[in-house]
Formats: structure tokens, C-alpha cells, sequence
């Protein structure tokens, strides 16, 4: 993980947030977490284990259980993996303020393949840009697809796209109808509320 620039970006003095010196990885399985946040606009942090760091998205819509919807995922930096658990309020002079809620969290299973059907590493399809994972969260569960653009306005960002497996369900909207953290069961109020007194 590049930790200076993530750490440049804060003052550990004001904000609660990981310094991202504890670890470095999360076990046997890597681990997704999705954060909402509330910050200047609303929209959800999608992060997954690589490497021995938190690869970041910002999804401004969230995440989607329907095939046909392509959610816009804009990369931001690396987080650490300390990440994963942090719910609290970023103070608003600092980068990224605003009250963050551990939306989703869970293993995952990198599930993409080579065109001889041989695994393909999760580093390695990242910088290929196309990556296949399978979820195991609260919330979101099953084939997940991130795929970056390489042309035209989109250039840079990547998609967000529900694969067509048993999971998928076009009529279910979870970031609509699902707005409590899986980790304290509080709402983005509550967690505001009861983190500023």
C-alpha cells in the first residue's frame, strides 16, 4: 500500500481514522467492506483485499443486485486493511469529511479466469483491469465485476457490474432499503448523532 500519501492526506490528531500500521492482511480469505459516506456528496466506498491493501472505488450511486444496471466506480486511493472496520465521523476540514457507515463487509473469492481456464491472480487483474469476485457479505452476495474503461469519456473510471448468477435480483434496490450498518445497526443520523456528542 502506498500508506504516505493516504497518510499525508490526514491529521491523525483530528480524525479517528486507521494509521494502517496494524495489519497487513486479513487472513486466509481477502475481505470487502463497503462503506457509506456521507461526505461533500453521498455515495459508497467499495473496497477489496489486494495485496495487502484496501483497493478503493467510490460508487456514487452503491452497488446494484440487478445485471443490467452498470454502476460508475471512480478508483480513489489505497486504504489500509485496518480500514475495513472503521464507522465514525470524519471531521469536515479534513480529507474526506463526513460520517462514514461500515454499509456491507465479508470475504470475497477471486473467480477470475485466463481464456485456458486457469485462475488469474487478483494484482494481476487489477492492472489488467477486469476483475471477477465472488461476495460473501451481509447484504451483497454472489458474482460482483469490476472492469475499467479505456477510451472515451469514461477513460480511467470502471464499472460496477452484478454478474447473472442465482443472487442477482432486479426488483431488490439494498442501498434504497437497507440503510443500516451491518456492523452497530445505527443509520448514517444515528451514527452523526451519537459520534458528535
Amino acid at each position: 500500500m502506498d500508506s504516505k500519501s493516504y497518510n499525508e492526506k490526514r491529521n491523525f490528531d483530528k480524525t479517528d481514522e486507521p494509521k494502517g500500521d496494524k495489519k497487513t492482511s486479513s487472513g486466509d480469505q481477502p475481505i470487502f467492506v463497503i462503506q457509506k459516506h456521507d461526505a461533500s456528496q453521498l455515495h459508497y466506498d467499495f473496497r477489496i483485499e489486494i495485496d495487502g491493501t484496501l483497493k478503493s472505488w467510490s460508487v456514487p450511486k452503491g452497488p446494484s443486485t440487478d445485471p443490467s444496471e452498470k454502476q460508475m466506480a471512480i478508483p480513489t486511493g489505497d486504504h489500509p486493511i485496518d480500514y475495513a472496520d472503521f464507522e465514525g465521523v470524519i471531521p469536515e476540514d479534513e480529507y474526506g469529511g463526513g460520517t462514514v457507515m461500515i454499509w456491507d463487509k465479508g470475504k470475497f473469492e477471486n473467480t477470475k479466469k485466463d481464456d485456458e481456464g486457469n485462475p488469474v491472480d487478483l494484482k494481476t487483474s487489477f492492472e489488467n483491469g477486469t476483475i471477477e469476485i465472488d461476495l460473501k457479505g451481509e447484504k451483497l452476495k454472489g458474482g460482483y465485476a469490476l472492469v475499467e474503461m479505456d477510451s472515451g469519456k469514461m477513460e480511467g473510471n470502471w464499472l460496477l457490474i452484478k454478474m447473472d448468477d442465482e443472487e442477482a435480483d432486479a426488483r431488490r434496490n439494498p442501498t434504497n432499503t437497507e440503510q443500516k450498518s451491518v456492523e452497530t445497526g445505527r443509520t448514517l443520523n444515528e451514527i452523526e448523532k451519537e459520534e458528535s456528542d
